[in-house]
């Protein structure tokens, strides 16, 4: 059984502040938590690396989801974000695709409140409350059935979480997805052991000194755990701030 690593949830804010803090300016990660100029606070938070990175994720989603409709109904498709962090990115999307289903989730419920603040703002009225989902489970431990969910979304998190976390997050694409559905994971990755260009590097090592765990992932890697889940790479897009988009289709 693979052991389950917990933080104390404040810990784990303040781990991410670190990171936003040390790490490179051209990198996209990390969380400010904000009420007004400064401060925390249990209800709406804001990452800059959310607030810079939305539209450029929000562009390649316009090109793989599809929608016909512009209501919510029972056959609405389902797009369930996985580690959804302070709710920008699914508030961000959600108004673009009206007829779509937004399932936020996260492991954190401190982020909770921040969550639920962005999905009730939501003009559209198409973001379900936040649910939690620990990736390393199977998703019927949530109350999901397999084949029933259209789009699966995951930025950010591959990096700084064990490898046993991305396991899962491809375990469960591959049971959980219908036939031909896509995945889509954001953040900086690797190709061919090649960390590339120098601030990545640099970032990559600043993760792992503080959790030999994590560290930025490598694409042949997950092609690889792709295909023991039913999964294809069938796309690869260039992001700013030296991150990828990338696309995966269920067989």
């Amino acid at each position: 059984m693979v052991k389950r690593l917990r933080m104390n949830s404040r810990l784990f804010i303040f781990v991410r502040l670190l990171i936003n803090r040390s790490m490179s300016k051209t990198n996209d990660v990390g969380c400010t938590i904000s009420q007004g100029n400064e401060g925390y606070t249990d209800e709406k938070l804001i990452s800059p690396s959310a607030t810079r990175n939305k539209d450029p994720i929000l562009q390649v989603l316009k090109r793989f989801i599809i929608s016909d409709t512009d209501q919510i109904d029972d056959e609405s498709p389902l797009f369930l974000e996985i580690s959804s962090g302070t709710g920008q990115h699914v508030s961000h999307f959600a108004p673009h695709f009206p007829g779509v289903k937004f399932q936020p989730s996260e492991v954190d419920k401190t982020l909770f409140k921040s969550i639920s603040y962005y999905a009730s703002s939501c003009s559209t009225n198409n973001i379900n409350q936040p649910i939690f989902i620990d990736i390393q489970n199977k998703l019927s431990y949530y109350g999901f059935e397999e084949g029933s969910v259209d789009y699966m979304f995951n930025a950010n998190m591959m990096h700084i979480s064990p490898y046993e976390c991305t396991i899962g997050l491809f375990e469960n694409a591959g049971v959980y997805l219908k036939p031909e559905a896509l995945m889509i994971t954001y953040g900086p990755y690797s190709k061919d052991g090649v960390i590339t260009p120098q601030s990545n590097i640099s970032f990559h090592a600043s993760l792992k000194s503080r959790n030999p765990m994590w560290g930025i992932r490598d694409i042949n890697d997950l092609v690889k755990l792709a295909e023991d889940n039913n999964l294809s790479l069938i796309d690869t897009v260039e992001m700013p701030a030296n991150n990828m988009t990338l696309i995966w289709k269920k067989d």
